[in-house]
């Protein structure tokens, strides 16, 4: 299915979000608002409790804000039921994790191809776009191997392949390179940068490793809640 071209990836409009822990009531978000356009390789920075995990959560439609406006891909998330919203979470944003939520059970391949037995894909169209995904990530040759028999990198790399599975318009990276040494998590982020190219797709990362920072497009800092500050960062070829 192909979707048109939308002004912003994301658009997020005075949200605010609460949380109880026990009886105590926690701030998530206060007065955020923030545009990130299409194509970016965009970072959300902040110390751990700053509220970019929950930033995140927002723009992968994971929760909902207590008030304020979530646009993600051109769609207003308030909009959307629980079940709409679920799908469209499925088929319109990707996700990578830290721990890499692969299915320890599963081979490479059939990680990647999940997502696209659950859209209910054709056997060989979901055959040509898994091999096409692990050989564009470099493991077209571990495609039988489970998660126990890869690294930690190659593992990251079948879940940036599976992110990117049923071609979504967003991918959401939360802290990506945090259980990998410094050499792999530099390998990581220069495949998600030539993914996020190559395949004219939003990156949007929760992260505090400057390697990370420093390959961004655009860094939005948070802090207790609140955006304080947006940094764009010059072009790969300006520098």
């Amino acid at each position: 299915m192909s979707f048109p071209p939308v002004a912003n990836a994301v658009s997020i409009e005075r949200v605010h979000k609460n949380y109880l822990l026990g009886s105590v009531r926690v701030t998530g978000l206060v007065d955020v608002s923030v545009q990130i356009a299409p194509n970016r390789f965009t970072v959300l920075s902040g110390a751990s409790g700053s509220g970019k995990t929950t930033l995140l959560n927002m723009i992968g439609c994971i929760d909902r804000p207590d008030s304020g406006r979530v646009v993600v891909a051109g769609q207003d998330t308030a909009q959307l039921s629980d079940d709409a919203l679920s799908d469209f979470r499925a088929s319109r944003i990707g996700h990578i994790f830290q721990t890499f939520n692969l299915l320890p059970v599963l081979s490479a391949y059939e990680n990647v191809e999940y997502p696209l037995l659950m859209a209910r894909r054709p056997a060989r169209r979901r055959a040509a776009r898994v091999m096409e995904l692990l050989d564009a990530v470099g493991l077209a040759d571990k495609a039988r191997h489970r998660p126990g028999q890869l690294s930690g990198g190659q593992r990251q790399r079948v879940a940036i392949a599976r992110a990117l599975a049923r071609e979504p318009a967003l991918v959401l990276a939360d802290e990506p390179t945090a259980n990998l040494d410094s050499r792999t998590g530099d390998a990581i982020i220069a495949l998600m940068r030539r993914m996020q190219r190559e395949r004219r797709v939003s990156f949007v990362i929760s992260s505090h490793d400057p390697q990370v920072l420093g390959a961004a497009d655009e860094v939005i800092q948070i802090r207790d809640g609140a955006v304080v500050g947006r940094r764009e960062i010059a072009a790969e070829g300006a520098r």
